[in-house]
């Protein structure tokens, strides 16, 4: 009875642990929600400048975890953005997208060195690598008004203005921080976390950023499709095919020129693809964009080459035969870094990375697999030149 007690006692001071850390938790998260909608009253004009300390006449809203957004929009469309948020260490931003997505949006990114200097700048997201992320660059309509920067305690407030040409309504905003300082050159370093959302400037709604149409995703979508199954697919097994079928006359031939026009075919539609994406994303990937177009180059003068093979008697044909096998790797190999790029660049995920994974996988077994075949039947196949009879 006693070792029953004791059982009890035991689960009864657990219970007891867990529901204090439980109300201990809710305690602390009500005390973080206490202290962001205080922030909305605060009184700021004793370390912030007009026109943005004068708090009364701006909206307020919790956007994201400790992120408030206060604001204020007149008659002739300026924008006046206050925006705060707990800070330790890094850089904390706000940016401006025209789809909820993060390339080509524009954004004020804010920091505090290590010697405490404030810093405000507009960045322009040209891409998704840091170097892409362009310090003194945007598109966000600045009014003559400086920007401001300043930190309180542990939160951070950013101040900027803008002027629209039109009254502001629902607009995708993107928020992020790093917790890693910008470099002397002011160039930032990965973001820690992110979120986008749908903001209405006119009643202070937020909503998920999904709602918001994304008209390109069926063209990237095609894009990859097109360029995996041409790259990845069909020119490599066509190259396989005339490597390790030549045995089998005229049908390794056959095989070679069918699978490898069926992927410059699938090669060269994944290129009008993305030229037209190119244009109406005004994206910048010179690197993607410049291997697309060398590989299509290379491609069309493999064909070209194609008609104009010398015959097998021909004193050139061996030179052919070196720059049609050389050349045909080039572009097998810089379409494939082209496919790892455009995956990378466009933040495609998981599924995309296990398919092009699969493929590529599928490629260097078979050809593991047929080298090893090769190699084996060439060693069967010698035989003495002639055989001495012996004495």
């Amino acid at each position: 009875m006693e070792g029953s007690g004791f059982g009890v006692s035991k689960m009864g001071f657990g219970w007891m642990l867990a529901i204090l850390v439980v109300l201990w938790g809710l305690n602390a998260s009500a005390q973080d929600n206490e202290e962001i909608t205080d922030r909305c009253n605060l009184d700021l004009s004793s370390f912030i400048p007009n026109p943005y300390n004068d708090t009364s006449k701006m909206d307020c809203k919790q956007v994201w975890d400790t992120y408030v957004l206060q604001y204020s929009q007149s008659k002739d469309h300026t924008v006046n953005i206050l925006l705060s948020a707990a800070y330790t260490t890094g850089w904390v931003g706000m940016a401006f997208s025209k789809d909820g997505k993060m390339l080509n949006s524009s954004a004020m990114v804010a920091w505090v060195n290590t010697e405490g200097q404030p810093h405000v700048r507009q960045y322009y997201l040209q891409g998704h690598e840091p170097s892409e992320v362009i310090p003194d660059k945007g598109y966000l309509p600045l009014t003559n008004v400086p920007p401001f920067v300043a930190l309180r305690g542990a939160t951070i407030y950013i101040a900027f203005q803008l002027k629209f040409a039109s009254h502001v309504t629902v607009q995708p905003l993107l928020f992020a921080f790093g917790s890693r300082h910008p470099t002397k050159h002011h160039h930032l370093h990965h973001h820690d976390a992110k979120t986008s959302i749908l903001f209405d400037f006119s009643g202070g709604h937020v909503s998920s950023v999904q709602s918001a149409p994304d008209s390109n995703s069926h063209m990237r979508r095609n894009h990859g499709v097109l360029g995996l199954l041409g790259w990845g697919l069909f020119l490599p097994y066509g190259a396989i095919a005339a490597r390790y079928f030549k045995q089998h006359d005229p049908l390794w031939f056959y095989l070679h020129v069918g699978i490898q026009f069926v992927g410059f075919i699938l090669g060269l539609a994944a290129v009008v693809v993305g030229v037209s994406l190119y244009s109406r994303l005004h994206a910048h990937f010179p690197v993607h964009r410049g291997i697309g177009i060398f590989i299509l180059v290379l491609s069309i003068l493999q064909i070209l080459a194609f008609f104009a093979r010398p015959d097998k008697d021909s004193k050139i044909r061996k030179y052919w035969n070196l720059y049609h096998h050389w050349a045909g790797r080039l572009a097998l190999l810089f379409g494939n870094v082209n496919i790892v790029l455009g995956i990378q660049m466009a933040d495609a995920g998981n599924g995309w990375k296990a398919g092009y994974g699969f493929l590529l996988g599928t490629v260097l077994l078979a050809s593991i697999v047929l080298e090893v075949l090769s190699r084996r039947a060439g060693k069967k196949d010698i035989s003495p030149a002639f055989q001495m009879n012996s004495v």
